[in-house]
């Protein structure tokens, strides 16, 4: 990817100050093929009634991506879309996340997306502690499976439920943290949700690619 299409792509963003990107280290990993614990861990989340979702959702939303991913991206919980196409962000706030991506010269495909939750909260509201602790389990098996290098939390409740905390997303941000259920470092950003309503803070979104990239490195 040239200048010009990286400052297209950070324009996209909303990033108004073009930076210059790290070099990327070892190409990712191309997309492969399934996996049969995902797979099993998958129909198993398919089939899940350890909370009320279950009531409410079209189906259930598991995660997508390379199962061989170096870097996994964790959300908070499935909107509208995710609910109905059965797909990790493929709203507008995945579409922005694709953007992201895109800016470090990456793909979705180089990297596995996932949430907290993987059933839709009625009316997209927050995830509950029940609800969190209900699909822990679920995530905690995913990224043994997953076995990225690295692990991004994408908002409040994504980094409080991997990292046990209940600091604020300002307070961590910008370090390098560990998830201590596999010993994975981890990066905590805001969510592209958030992004959407607060444009202002795209600029900071793309301190932390910086970081994540420079990290890889």
């Amino acid at each position: 990817m040239d200048n010009q299409q990286k400052q297209a792509i950070l324009g996209l963003m909303g990033v108004d100050v073009y930076q210059r990107r790290q070099t990327l280290p070892e190409q990712l990993p191309a997309q492969g093929a399934g996996s049969p614990g995902l797979d099993e861990l998958a129909a198993d989340v398919a089939g899940c009634r350890l909370c009320s979702l279950c009531e409410s959702r079209t189906q259930t939303v598991f995660g997508a991506g390379n199962p061989q991913a170096r870097v996994m991206f964790v959300g908070e919980a499935p909107g509208r879309d995710e609910d109905e196409q059965g797909q990790p962000f493929v709203g507008r706030a995945g579409q922005l996340l694709t953007l992201m991506l895109a800016a470090l010269n990456w793909k979705r495909e180089d990297v596995y997306i996932a949430n907290i939750l993987k059933c839709r909260p009625p009316g997209n509201r927050n995830p509950t502690a029940g609800e969190m602790a209900s699909c822990e389990p679920y995530l905690v098996r995913q990224i043994e499976l997953i076995q990225p290098q690295l692990l991004v939390a994408m908002g409040r409740f994504a980094a409080q439920g991997l990292l046990a905390s209940t600091a604020s997303i300002a307070s961590l941000r910008g370090q390098q943290h560990v998830y201590e259920k596999g010993k994975i470092p981890l990066v905590v950003t805001y969510h592209p949700a958030y992004l959407l309503r607060s444009p202002a803070d795209k600029a900071k979104a793309w301190q932390d690619l910086l970081f994540i990239n420079s990290l890889l490195g």
